[in-house]
This record gives structure tokens, C-alpha cells and sequence, in this order.
């Protein structure tokens, strides 16, 4: 259940700084390559933080 919520607010913060880039007017090419590269850094970040740890 936290993965799903981390992953909702950063989908949230994605959809933020998705629209600052779009009325600073960066081209589309590069908002989409750069919203690729946050939601790996989001996935990875999310399932570190709620993984739980080994018992060994």
C-alpha cells in the first residue's frame, strides 16, 4: 500500500514539473525524455524505500 502511495505522489510531482516545462515552452521531445528518466528515478526510489528488509 505505501509503494502505491509514494507512486501516486510522484506521479503527481511528475505531472507538476510536466507542466512548468510545457509553459516554459521546452520542446516535447525533450519533456518526454526527461518525464522517462524522473519515473525510472520514482520506480527505483519507491521500491527501495518500501521494500522490506531481509530477516539474514
Amino acid at each position: 500500500m505505501s509503494f502505491a502511495l509514494y507512486m501516486i505522489g510522484f506521479i503527481i510531482f511528475l505531472g507538476g514539473v510536466i507542466w512548468g516545462a510545457v509553459v516554459a515552452g521546452v520542446p516535447q521531445l525533450y519533456i518526454g525524455i526527461g518525464a522517462l528518466i524522473i519515473l525510472g528515478i520514482g520506480i527505483f526510489s519507491a521500491v527501495s524505500r518500501t521494500r522490506s528488509k531481509d530477516p539474514s
